[in-house]
């Protein structure tokens, strides 16, 4: 079970990221990260944060669903041991009842469907849905290609504009790690 929270995290805070692992020392900076975005308690599913860490210096991206957790996420990040300046690109989510309700019901439906039911038992369960705008995007980590789908069929059923499906397979993200 850590090692699918420790890969989620890794995915979310990695995708697209090819310069993070350069070195060794800024393999263990981003692990660092990790460990205190996951700890952050005000992290949900419906927030997503990326970074990139070369010499030192870290690049944050993604989304948040509330603008204090721009602040706080940058706060702990420049904390970590070797970090020698921060980039912060996270944007805040905007405000939006529809947008709301649709995160609720995406992820009520999600996590509240039998298949999903031990990824939601987890301390930090690894999909997150992003919604701006009506715009849903699904991020994260999940165990083979039929729960990819079935979360994407299931997020599909809410009127959202559209639906961009960013999960990948713990054999995606064994891969991946296999690289650095």
């Amino acid at each position: 079970m850590f090692t699918r929270c420790l890969a989620t995290v890794i995915v979310i805070l990695a995708m697209g990221a090819p310069a993070w692992a350069q070195g060794r020392e800024d393999l263990q900076i981003f692990k660092d990260i990790s460990r205190q975005v996951l700890q952050y308690p005000h992290f949900t599913i419906f927030d997503s944060v990326n970074a990139q860490v070369e010499g030192g210096v870290v690049v944050l991206t993604g989304k948040v669903t509330m603008p204090y957790k721009v602040d706080d996420i940058e706060e702990r990040v420049a904390r970590v041991n070797g970090v020698t300046q921060v980039q912060n690109n996270v944007t805040v989510l905007p405000v939006s009842g529809y947008d709301d309700d649709l995160r609720f019901r995406i992820s009520r439906s999600i996590y509240g469907n039998s298949n999903f039911w031990t990824y939601g038992a987890m301390v930090n369960p690894p999909i997150h849905i992003i919604v701006e705008n009506g715009r849903v995007t699904l991020e994260g980590v999940v165990n083979s290609n039929i729960d990819r789908m079935l979360a994407r069929s299931l997020a599909s059923s809410f009127g959202a504009f559209s639906i961009t499906n960013n999960l990948k397979t713990d054999a995606e993200v064994a891969s991946d790690l296999e690289k650095i």
